[in-house]
């Protein structure tokens, strides 16, 4: 690690938020990746752009891009504003070509940040406000990411408002005459490096303003010192300069800035067509406001960048940004502020934001403009980041003449349905949002935004408050918001007012007139501004449910050919929609998708399963649909979308629908709308003229007739397959009409989401039901019910069941991908494309990624006609086929995981028989294409060695590892055969999530005849077996994660995605919970468990950055890994977790098992292993990054050959999940989820799990097999060792196979390669953990008071500074009391004293004996997984807020804690005490979503609290004070129950708790409501969950019952 010369501590200190790099061979040879950009740019845009089409050739052209210069790749590297070619006015609207932004230019850029805001309310300017900003930068370095040469940063910068002072004084050194501030604008401008190429491009831009009748004053060549800018930010750095223009013709500042926009927009339109296009770049030009910024770490934005040095330098206000690229390479124009915003966080929708914004650009009109509309378009570009069009729109808006607040309203809207809060006191303000709603769809993501146009500054944050935002003010007037305290040395005594933003909050700073407005006074004057509730209630109209049919309208016989010419199947029938219809929610299913993709089956298949939901994975979190949907809508407004530059009554004229979801009348009533003028298009093709080109014809003459429809007024098309002929490919066309499908093929939720993902606002599913309704008829239905074998329901009552669970699986697909509103979802095309080809793609689909290329029209033609034939020939069948899709069945689809092969495989591991698993490798070899592997051979450069000189089994089973299965969802015999099986050949088991019993750490000495009595239920067990996971699970619900699990740990992953259902949490069905599992969790026996579909503590990257922190922090020798799943994009991803210093890198495919998930998740969302694994060795090879990390997959694997596949495609381990466990015995009976397993290997039942017959030694059989299978091949192919095949996608070739849909599937992606990495994958493999840095750990560690306490069970007294880059403080101490003494064994005492502002996560994974009390204000995720101690944190003595108002710590605080007390004299952020297992707190205020998910513990609140309290609360109690009447609306009534302390003991364990509280922090509240506790108690509110009702501190009769029951409740 001696690469990074360090000169001090406190660089040090800095330096840590990026690792070393991995060695110092690396920097040393001075050649370091120079060929990277152009690598880089090429192949990244070229080679995925055209994924479908690009052959051998496309490789050819990068072997070219490798040895071109890298000046020309630098060009590449700038394409920013080249995009707009592809809009191309001249080419006019009516062009068929595709105009959507395409999904493979947004994945490539994702990022995130640290950012915040200073603003002087006198408006008096300074240079100590830009020094400020400075400083501030420089402490959220952290917050930031690092290239690979940990130098180049991802981007920092700086705006403000225009330094005349140091501006004038360098044009009178220049001879130039005083600018004249009225009207003069400056631009800040990057310039192509060519001094040449310079000079035309400076001719062009005074070309330009001359023609606008601007006069260009001067260029200033902005002073910068190069020495400080990282080896790749030099590569592509841009010679900057200043322009001075003087505007004459204009007086007022907006026209004035209107036309400087004017300006800019057209030389970036004159700048497209110029070869050195790409490589000029406006970062600001205006008449108000400037931005540094560029490719640096931010403590070297103001060495680099003198100017901000000099003390002429002065603003009165500046708002910094520090960005943190997921992106391969960040690039100068991408770094932040933006013209307007300086944006954290990610926007999920972008896709459907652009597509929307193009649509939008003709109607778009203002007299502003005075008729330029024209020339300023485009408003997006697909090519920037997601932040950079989000400025862009909310500039269109801003220079249209709206205020900034206003825009982003617009833009961002809050969650105001049903807030308690708007609707009573602020109505104005719901009636401005329903008014827009139908206007522009939100924008929709994590996103903490500061704005600026020079007048106001201010701040909003997303509906769902995921970032962190905090602000204070102080007595001198200055504002400040940041996304952490501490980030400036403050005097607490001057500081009037510290704050958060809550979700979807405001703050701002008008700087014109010095007032601060907060949330609800900004927002009531912007909706004032006009009488929009008057206009929303004459103009909205709302469509009133229909009633849903009583009887069936078609017999049986009829049904039965619509089914079977649309494709239905009898699983389909009665595993989705029937059960759909009796229970009202999606059916829930268990293991795996193992069956061929739709493109490989030879089984017909529907359209919709060629496409698989997207979903959000570490950039941004998914959304929890059942606990806090609160903030999801699935309302869609239908009609014409006005003209948003103009206010007026008509922008309201829509009709609003309360979902998606139409019955027969409901369309009904549509069709009657005079308003929308419907018009119904049929979508039937004709192939009496034969096949060829039927479907296209077809396609184009419906999007004809559409263009007609639409221009003739109609507002409403309605695309309908009622007839008997087939249907349409829904193709988005983007007009001022909406479309609503009335189809018979539509009816699971994955269908649902496909059509509104492409463009449909509404549908009616008549035939979905229909069955529902011949389902409910049918004699079977009705003896069931009869005889009380099922719930009775009435015929409008199944088709109701029907429609509720459909909106509830399109809110869980909606939430998957972070999105918390369909009409931001509609025409988002949130999906990637699994085998359709570029043609189909590019004419129904653009924009949408389908790597592997697929069918033409004409093959789906032919597919979906082979449906029809079966429906309407002579023959036809008299009952639904069963395809087999999702069970197995002899004669139906072919599944990896059958029963022959599971007898195949428990013969040959029970007899330990080499010729029987040689019939089973014969079985994998001889079976269907089933994955894309299959598709792939091995070819060789070499001759075939003898296997004597190939590496030994012994050394290639050590890169096996086992899947993450709970204990819970398997029993404890499977869990832990696998794992001492693990142990005996040298692989990894893991946990899963749910903790691991201690009892199984050590080593076990006392077998006797294969049995040990510590684990009595197990055989076949040796002595020196231990069955110890070595890898242990953090998951989203922490369940059983304590100090001592990680201390304990060799390897911890971080399980951010499940293979089998990608972006959901997982669930434990309540059956399965035993009194044991319920023990190691610390949750109730027999209540059901849920896992949060986000970790709460990673909301983006740098949060994921924190979490693998903490763990680097409480296990040094730990290494981490990340569990993604494959998607499109996840290379970006990768990248972003090697940057946040991740040992391991988890690829797993879609076909991974899992316990219980509904059907439309396991069979829809996620990719092959074979592309994620490609595509994540292949991007971070391009970024440096791939020697940093071990890559890992799993998903599917079963035999040497997959391992082969997968080393050759760049993975270093192998994991195995479903095979492991028929190894040990598992039969594929599939009923995992109903706790009956048949041989115990997934049941929790005794008698059962008796049952279970596999040891140890079978699972020890089954991998040598496959090691030896594996040596077989290496010595097949010529090679000696794993290491020399790892990345060789070279010995890889297509199989000549013959598939029955397409021939037209293009690997090329899997085989193409991009060199290999620098080291041996043994060498990235054997490299140390990665380090945290120098930590303030360390010094207490090394301080010999404490570690004497430690050693011998002292006590000790210390008090140590800490500032807001000291992270997770504590964690490693707890780490090393953890590892020593256990959870709860430590005697001795540690008493800390921290003074100033902690980092995130302090106090994260206490132990008992552990007193921490700070003293200042702490950040994010205090107290996370403590599992004891004592946490006081207190505000300093003299303040000048008061302390119960204020902010004091941050979101996410004791997130999965398992004890201890927390005491915080103050208010906390979002999520308190989210899955609080046994930790008592007392707090005097928190934001929304507090005590989500608790399971145990007591938390007291003294103050006022957000909405959603207490949702998915099953256990714990709550005390809240409620002084205002106003906290019942807020409570989350779903699961507690609420009432006033009346139980003796609940009174004293309140009473208790805030004595406690008074004597720890001298709270003033506490020792208030102590004075007048009569008074006060009758105020409080108890909120006990049902598993708490018979509690002595819950119940009032407790007392009367009788002792016996009294032990058993209690314990």
């Amino acid at each position: 690690m001696a690469a990074q010369s360090v000169s001090s501590i406190s660089q040090l200190l800095h330096s840590g938020g990026c690792s070393p790099p991995p060695s110092p061979s690396l920097v040393k040879n001075g050649l370091f990746l120079v060929d990277f950009f152009g690598l880089y740019c090429k192949s990244n845009r070229t080679r995925r752009k055209f994924g479908a089409s690009v052959n051998r050739s496309g490789l050819l052209h990068q072997s070219v891009a490798r040895r071109g210069t890298t000046s020309s790749s630098v060009k590449a590297v700038l394409d920013l504003e080249r995009a707009k070619v592809a809009f191309d006015e001249s080419r006019g609207r009516s062009d068929s070509e595709t105009k959507v932004a395409d999904l493979k230019d947004i994945l490539s850029e994702r990022g995130a940040c640290g950012v915040g805001f200073i603003a002087n309310l006198d408006n008096k300017a300074s240079h100590q406000i830009v020094e400020d900003g400075l400083t501030a930068l420089g402490c959220m370095e952290h917050r930031g990411g690092c290239g690979a040469d940990n130098d180049s940063g991802d981007g920092s910068g700086v705006m403000t408002s225009i330094p005349w002072d140091l501006f004038n004084n360098w044009a009178n050194s220049q001879g130039i005459s005083t600018f004249d501030k009225l009207h003069t604008g400056v631009g800040m401008v990057f310039l192509p490096k060519d001094d040449d190429l310079v000079k035309e491009v400076k001719k062009v831009i005074v070309n330009i303003f001359r023609q606008e009748g601007l006069e260009v004053l001067g260029w200033r060549p902005v002073p910068v010192n190069v020495s400080v800018v990282g080896y790749y930010a030099k590569e592509t750095m841009p010679n900057i300069q200043q322009v001075f223009v003087k505007v004459v013709k204009e007086e007022n500042v907006d026209d004035i800035e209107r036309e400087l926009y004017i300006c800019r927009k057209l030389i970036e339109k004159a700048a497209q067509s110029e070869s050195w296009g790409s490589e000029l770049y406006f970062c600001s030009l205006s008449n108000q406001t400037i931005v540094y910024k560029g490719m640096l770490r931010s403590e070297v934005l103001g060495l680099f960048y003198s100017d901000l040095q000099n003390d002429l330098y002065k603003s009165p206000f500046a708002i910094y940004h520090r960005r943190y690229s997921t992106n391969t390479s960040p690039r100068w124009p991408l770094a932040q502020p933006m013209r307007l915003l300086g944006h954290n966080g990610e926007i999920n929708t972008i896709q459907g934001n652009l597509n929307w914004m193009q649509s939008r650009e003709t109607s778009l009109q203002s007299p502003v403009w005075r008729g330029r509309e024209n020339e300023i378009r485009p408003f997006g570009n697909p090519k920037a980041s997601d932040s950079a069009n989000l400025d862009s729109a909310a500039e269109l808006l801003i220079k249209s003449g709206r205020t900034p607040e206003e825009a982003l309203m617009i833009l961002v809207p809050e969650a105001y349905k049903n807030h308690p809060t708007l609707t009573i006191k602020y109505p104005e303000v719901v009636d401005f949002y329903d008014y827009y709603k139908g206007q522009m769809e939100a924008w929709d993501g994590p996103a903490l935004l500061l704005f600026s146009d020079g007048k106001t500054v201010g701040a909003t944050l997303d509906r769902n408050g995921l970032r962190p935002a905090r602000y204070w003010r102080t007595a001198d007037n200055v504002v400040y918001v940041a996304s952490e305290v501490g980030v400036l040395p403050m005097d607490e005594s001057k500081v009037t007012m510290k704050g958060r933003l809550g979700p979807g909050m405001m703050i701002t700073v008008d700087l014109l007139s010095g007032q601060v407005y907060e949330n609800t006074e900004v927002k009531k004057r912007v909706a004032l501004s006009n009488p929009y509730g008057k206009w929303v209630m004459e103009n909205l109209r709302s469509l009133k449910p229909a009633n849903f049919l009583s009887a069936a309208e078609m017999d049986n016989d009829a049904i039965l050919r619509r089914q079977q010419a649309f494709g239905y199947s009898s699983e389909d029938v009665q595993m989705v929609i029937e059960s759909m219809a009796a229970q009202g929610k999606e059916p829930t299913f268990c293991m795996g998708d193992d069956i061929p993709l739709a493109v490989i089956s030879q089984k017909p298949h529907m359209l919709y399963d060629y496409f698989k939901q997207r979903f959000a994975q570490v950039t941004n979190p998914a959304i929890d649909p059942l606990r806090e949907g609160l903030v999801m809508s699935l309302e869609v407004n239908i009609g014409k979308r006005g003209n948003i530059l103009e206010v007026g009554p008509e922008n309201a004229s829509q009709v609003i629908l309360s979902s998606p979801v139409l019955n027969e009348g409901e369309l009904e009533v549509l069709l009657k709308d005079s308003h929308l003028k419907p018009q119904v298009l049929p979508t039937f093709y004709d192939i009496r003229k034969g096949l060829e080109g039927s479907l296209e014809r077809t396609l184009n003459r419906l999007c004809e007739a559409a263009d007609e429809a639409v221009r003739n007024g109609s507002q409403l098309l309605v695309l309908s397959d009622r007839s008997d002929e087939l249907h349409l490919i829904q193709n988005g066309l983007r007009m001022s009409a909406s479309i609503v499908a009335d189809t018979a093929q539509c009816f699971s939720t994955h269908h649902f989401a496909c059509l509104i993902g492409y463009g449909a606002s509404a549908i009616c599913p008549y035939l979905a039901l229909e069955t529902s309704r011949q389902w409910r008829l049918s004699t079977k239905t009705v003896n069931l019910m009869r005889n009380g074998k099922m719930p009775t329901v009435t015929i409008e009552h199944a088709q109701k069941n029907y429609c509720k669970a459909v909106r509830a699986g399109l809110l869980k697909i909606l939430s998957k991908m972070g999105i918390s509103l369909l009409s931001s979802y509609c025409g988002a095309q949130i999906f990637e494309i699994y085998g359709l080809g570029k043609e189909v793609v590019d004419f129904a689909f653009g924009g949408s990624v389908s790597s592997i290329g697929g069918l033409t029209f004409d093959e789906l033609a032919r597919e979906t006609l082979s449906f029809w034939v079966k429906a309407f020939s002579e023959d036809t069948a008299k009952r639904l086929e069963n395809f087999g899709f999702i069970q197995f069945r002899p004669g139906g689809e072919y599944h990896g995981n059958n029963p022959e092969m599971s007898k195949l495989l428990h013969k040959a591991v029970r007899q330990k028989s080499e010729s029987a698993f040689s019939v089973y490798q014969q079985h994998l070899a001889n079976r269907p294409v089933n994955v894309l592997r299959d598709l792939i051979e091995f070819k060789s450069d070499r001759d075939p060695i003898p296997v004597g000189k190939v590496e030994p089994a012994a050394s290639i089973v050590q890169r096996f590892c086992t899947g993450g299965m709970s204990l819970g969802a398997i029993s404890r015999e499977t869990h832990e055969a696998i794992a001492i099986a693990m142990n005996r050949i040298g692989g990894k088991s893991n946990s899963g999530e749910g903790g691991e019993d201690p009892i199984r750490w050590k080593p076990l000495s006392d077998v006797a005849d294969g049995y040990s009595p510590t684990l009595p239920h197990l055989k076949g067990l040796q002595n020196g077996d231990t069955a110890t996971s070595a890898i242990k699970q953090v998951a989203s619900g922490r369940f059983g994660v304590t100090p001592t699990f990680l201390a304990n740990a060799d390897q911890l992953e971080i399980k951010i995605a499940q293979g089998a259902k990608p972006g959901e949490g997982g669930q434990l069905p309540g059956k399965k919970v035993s009194a044991y599992i319920a023990r190691l969790r610390n949750s109730k026996p027999g209540v059901p468990l849920i896992s949060p579909p986000p970790h709460h503590d990673i909301y983006s990257i740098e949060d994921l950055a924190q979490l693998i922190f903490d763990l680097h922090q409480v296990n040094p020798k730990a290494k981490v890994s990340v569990k993604l799943v494959a998607e499109a994009g996840i290379g970006t991803v990768a990248s972003g977790v090697a940057k946040g210093n991740a040992d391991i890198i988890q690829i797993s495919g879609h076909d991974g098992g899992t316990g219980a998930s509904p059907i439309s998740s396991i069979k829809h969302a996620g990719g092959p292993w074979e592309l994620g694994v490609t595509e994540t060795h292949q991007t971070l090879i391009q970024n440096g990054l791939r020697e940093r990390v071990i890559l890992r997959v799993d998903g599917g694997l079963k035999s040497g050959v997959d391992v082969m596949m997968a080393a050759a495609m760049g993975a270093d381990e192998y994991g195995f999940g479903s095979v492991a466990m028929i190894a040990t015995g598992c039969v594929m009976a599939r009923i995992c989820h109903t706790n009956n397993c048949p041989v115990g290997v997934a049941s929790q039942r005794e008698e059962l799990r008796a049952r279970f017959p596999g040891v140890p030694g079978d699972l020890v059989n089954f991998f040598l097999y496959v090691a030896e299978e594996v040596r077989g091949i290496l010595a097949q192919l010529g090679y000696e060792k794993l290491d020399d095949i790892i990345g060789r996608t070279d010995l890889l070739r297509p199989r000549d196979i013959s598939l029955v849909k397409t021939q037209h599937l293009d690997l090329g992606y899997v085989l193409s390669t991009v060199g290999l990495p620098k080291w041996s994958s043994t060498e990235i493999r054997n490299q140390d953990v990665h380090t945290n840095g120098p930590v303030l750990d360390d010094v207490l560690l090394a301080d010999p008071q404490v570690a004497g306490a430690i050693e011998n069970e002292k006590v000790v007294h210390k008090t140590i500074n800490i500032y807001n880059v000291d992270r997770a403080v504590c964690g490693r101490v707890a780490g090393v009391v953890a590892k020593k003494y256990g959870d709860t064994g430590f005697a001795g005492q540690l008493n800390i004293t921290f003074l100033g502002s902690a980092g995130q996560s302090f106090g994260c994974f206490l132990t008992p004996g552990m007193n921490i009390r700070l003293v200042g204000e702490a950040n994010d995720y205090v107290g996370k997984g403590m599992a004891g101690g004592e946490l006081v944190v207190t505000p300093v003595e003299k303040t000048g807020f008061s302390p119960e108002d204020a902010t004091i710590v941050g979101n996410t605080c004791l997130y999965g804690a398992t004890g201890g007390q927390v005491f915080v004299r103050g208010k906390a952020g979002e999520r308190f005490a989210v899955r609080n297992s046994l930790a008592e707190a007392v707090v005097e205020g928190t934001g929304d979503h507090c005590c989500e998910y608790m399971t145990g513990g007591c938390v007291v609140v003294l103050g006022k609290v957000g909405r959603n309290v207490a949702a998915g609360m099953t256990g714990g109690l709550a005390y809240i004070l409620d002084e205002d009447d106003t906290l019942i609306p807020k409570i989350n009534r779903e699961i507690v129950k609420i009432q006033r302390v009346t139980a003796p003991v609940g009174q004293m364990q309140l009473k208790n708790l805030i004595e406690a509280h008074v004597e720890k922090t001298g709270s003033g509240k506490g020792s208030a409501i102590l004075k007048e506790w009569e008074k006060y108690l009758p105020l409080f509110w108890q909120l006990v969950p049902p598993s708490e009702e018979d509690t002595p501190e819950a119940s009032l009769d407790y007392e009367k019952t009788a002792a016996g029951e009294v032990t058993l409740q209690s314990a």
